[in-house]
């Protein structure tokens, strides 16, 4: 068995934990985030060359790095960089041709970055394999309670393995919700089991338009439509089954789901704070002592640039507050002040108009691109590690505590030829900061 994982998103229904720039998948819980989870349960079911990531351009470097935390590695070829989102169907049909293209006739499981998923549910996903050889299979998990947050499957006819699907359902109100559970309707879990051949006969009876785009690898995002597998193939093909899965599992959809993945304290608290007679509250802080007198089903969520604080039952429209500030343009749906790059990170601790200060973050074995800028000069201080400086063309070491600086219109580069993290703090000044003022000469990454 093959093992696909989708690692898109748009980091909105989490806000501000989750950014465009770093989606759920993305966030810890526990020891480890949501993603690598994923990856570990990828990992027991298909082995190291059997796993398939599908992301897109922005992200697949923290792909990497968390994979590489794992102690595996991702190559080229099975992680699959979107140029542009187009929903899960083309995500879906560009990982099965390629596992297709690699190793001939395959059965894959789908499996979404996002989502908790108690390892129980390995026997169901193995025990229902017979089911994909003439049907596309979808997981349907045993509802715990009426939930109006997923839609639901109506199963059928009875079949080895798992029932016929009779009908999809989009999300219901409270009491057809209730309806549901009693009427033994089952969760659409958004994880699915395929097989290559029935795969792309229903894909090019149903969708030619993507299936005409996968058919030359990579595949031709400039025509590709953006459509759902569940709406553009499974509601419309007639050969659908659903495999009951009876095992823990939550796509994590927003805080109320994300605070019950926590531990709680024995008035139902989630997180650390001080709580006085407060009951039921979740909250994340990053720095700040929070304190809650008197509440009852909060949540309280703070960043180093973004407050949120809503009734637990209300989160589920974080997704509207994060579009009025998209459309306000307000950067702080993209990214965090610490932002990932294929080299490490960096954090801006301060800016003005006329300087702004950083804390960089280089991996071991890293090095940023050869670049030059024409509105800033550059004051480099090395707090921990060494790092290897190139400026006009010559190399030189700093250690920690020594500085270098670099004047408007330098060719330079930073790296870290050591086995620690490289700490530098970069001050710049100049009469424009932003991030667009780079000129790269040479770049390990293939950025332009």
């Amino acid at each position: 068995m093959q093992c696909i994982i989708l690692a898109g998103g748009s980091g909105t229904r989490l806000w501000p934990l989750s950014r465009e720039q770093y989606p759920k998948q993305f966030l810890p819980v526990g020891d480890r985030s949501l993603f690598q989870r994923t990856w570990a349960r990828a990992r027991a079911l298909a082995g190291g060359d059997g796993v398939w990531v599908v992301t897109n351009q922005a992200h697949r470097y923290l792909i990497r790095d968390q994979v590489e935390a794992l102690g595996g590695s991702c190559d080229d070829a099975h992680l699959l960089a979107e140029p542009t989102g187009r929903n899960t169907l083309p995500a879906i049909a560009w990982a099965m041709a390629a596992l297709r293209e690699a190793g001939g006739e395959a059965t894959a499981v789908v499996l979404p970055s996002d989502h908790l998923l108690d390892d129980a549910a390995f026997d169901a996903i193995r025990q229902a394999e017979p089911l994909a050889a003439d049907r596309l299979v979808t997981f349907g998990v045993t509802p715990t309670s009426p939930h109006t947050g997923y839609g639901y499957i109506r199963p059928g006819a009875p079949l080895a393995g798992g029932y016929e699907v009779e009908a999809f359902v989009e999300k219901p109100d409270a009491a057809t919700a209730g309806r549901y559970v009693r009427d033994g309707y089952l969760w659409n879990s958004g994880m699915f089991l395929l097989s290559t051949a029935v795969f792309f006969e229903e894909l090019g009876r149903l969708q030619p338009a993507v299936a005409g785009a996968v058919a030359a690898l990579p595949p031709d995002y400039g025509t590709m439509p953006s459509v759902s597998i569940d709406y553009g193939l499974l509601e419309r093909s007639g050969r659908v089954a659903v495999a009951p899965l009876d095992a823990a599992w939550s796509d994590l959809g927003d805080f109320a789901a994300f605070a019950s993945a926590e531990p709680v304290d024995a008035d139902g608290n989630a997180g650390r704070a001080l709580y006085l007679d407060s009951r039921d509250n979740f909250v994340r802080s990053e720095g700040k002592r929070v304190g809650l007198i008197g509440v009852e089903g909060l949540v309280v969520v703070d960043t180093d640039d973004a407050l949120l604080v809503a009734r637990k039952a209300e989160t589920g429209r974080v997704r509207e507050l994060v579009e009025a500030l998209r459309a306000e343009g307000d950067p702080v749906v993209v990214h965090h002040r610490e932002e990932h790059r294929p080299w490490g990170t960096y954090k801006v601790l301060e800016a003005n108009g006329a300087y702004k200060i950083k804390r960089v973050t280089v991996r071991p074995g890293r090095r940023l691109s050869l670049q030059r800028h024409h509105h800033r000069s550059e004051h480099w201080i090395v707090v921990s590690g060494t790092a290897e400086v190139v400026l006009e063309g010559e190399t030189r070491l700093l250690a920690q505590g020594e500085s270098t600086f670099v004047k408007t219109g330098q060719v330079h580069r930073l790296g870290n030829p050591g086995v620690i993290p490289l700490e530098v703090i970069e001050v710049q000044i100049g009469e424009y900061l932003e991030e667009d003022d780079i000129v790269r000469y040479e770049d390990v990454y293939g950025r332009s």
